[in-house]
């Protein structure tokens, strides 16, 4: 049994790989971290290959790296026909939500029709489909958390393409899990928490926004909610269906500067912290509009999985840490 997993050379997939990569090479019924690592078949499952597959070479410890334009539809299905996994997981996206507004075709073709392709494959292979999505197929209008039986309304050409992505794997005949998250950071990629340590760094004044509120999410920890959720689906399969899963902290984008200064001065990864101020959108424009409010309910992925949704201080330092350790 083995598992195929898109997009493993970006954030996300690397924290999947590392996650998966943990379990793998721990014994049946050991422990991780002083939990119980996983359940019999899920350990029975990463006994195969973990595959992964991006565009670039993943940096991570993927049993094979296979370097594929994913948005080459029919060579992306030439590789889940020869590597034939049992297990799907679509952590390729395209993510630079403003330049989505000028290559729709572009995003649409990475967040609709590859998972739409994925999807069509599992469902006739038999194969187990785990799919990510984004608070921003919110318009942002709310003024309480987005259940996932609020109706999307996506403001953006990126939103617009990852709702269409849901859909079609929500309507597919493939087992599946279609999660929802926000804001996610790491201590690799390109995200909010390392353009401002950049930021930081050259410069003595910042001006962030202040007026669009969600969840900060270290992506370290959705790849440990969607090692959860897989270990239950292969143990005791529910029904197919969606998902929210972000961490427990909820902030504006000037918050979370704020607690990216504070922890990363205390990290001694600062020789200085910036002096903050609080902007609006409005004096902040953007190509693509924003949702001013796009906080995500949890509560069926911690009911239903036992899934933790930790705070933003405690993530953040050791997303720190480990950012420190590798400079």
């Amino acid at each position: 049994m083995s598992i195929l997993l898109t997009g493993a050379a970006g954030q996300l997939g690397r924290e999947l790989t590392r996650e998966f990569v943990r379990q793998k090479a721990a014994p049946t019924g050991g422990r991780i971290g002083g939990r119980i690592a996983g359940n019999p078949l899920l350990h029975e499952a990463l006994r195969g290959p973990i595959f992964g597959v991006d565009r670039k070479p993943s940096p991570a410890a993927c049993d094979e790296a296979i370097v594929q334009d994913l948005s080459d539809l029919d060579a992306t299905e030439q590789q889940l026909a020869r590597l034939q996994p049992r297990v799907v997981i679509n952590a390729a996206a395209w993510t630079a939500v403003d330049a989505a507004e000028d290559n729709q075709t572009a995003a649409f073709r990475l967040n609709a029709e590859l998972p739409g392709m994925l999807a069509r494959w599992c469902g006739e292979n038999g194969a187990f489909l785990l799919h990510y999505s984004t608070d921003y197929v919110f318009d942002g209008q709310a003024s309480r958390p987005y259940t996932e039986a609020d109706q999307p309304h996506p403001a953006s050409a990126y939103g617009r393409s990852k709702r269409a992505g849901e859909e079609v794997v929500l309507e597919s005949r493939c087992r599946h899990v279609v999660l929802r998250s926000s804001w996610l950071y790491s201590a690799h990629g390109q995200n909010f928490l390392l353009t401002m340590l950049k930021l930081a760094a050259e410069r003595s004044e910042l001006r962030v926004v202040d007026d669009q509120i969600g969840c900060p999410t270290w992506a370290r920890n959705l790849a440990r909610a969607s090692r959860l959720v897989l270990e239950k689906q292969l143990g005791a399969p529910m029904t197919s269906g969606l998902m929210h899963y972000c961490d427990g902290t909820v902030s504006s984008w000037y918050g979370f500067a704020e607690a990216i200064f504070a922890a990363a001065s205390a990290a001694k990864l600062l020789d200085q912290r910036p002096q903050l101020h609080s902007v609006a959108s409005s004096d902040y424009p953007t190509a693509a509009p924003r949702p001013m409010y796009s906080v995500l309910d949890t509560a069926t992925i911690r009911k239903r999985y036992g899934v933790k949704t930790p705070p933003l201080e405690a993530s953040l330092t050791a997303c720190l840490a480990e950012l420190n350790k590798g400079k």
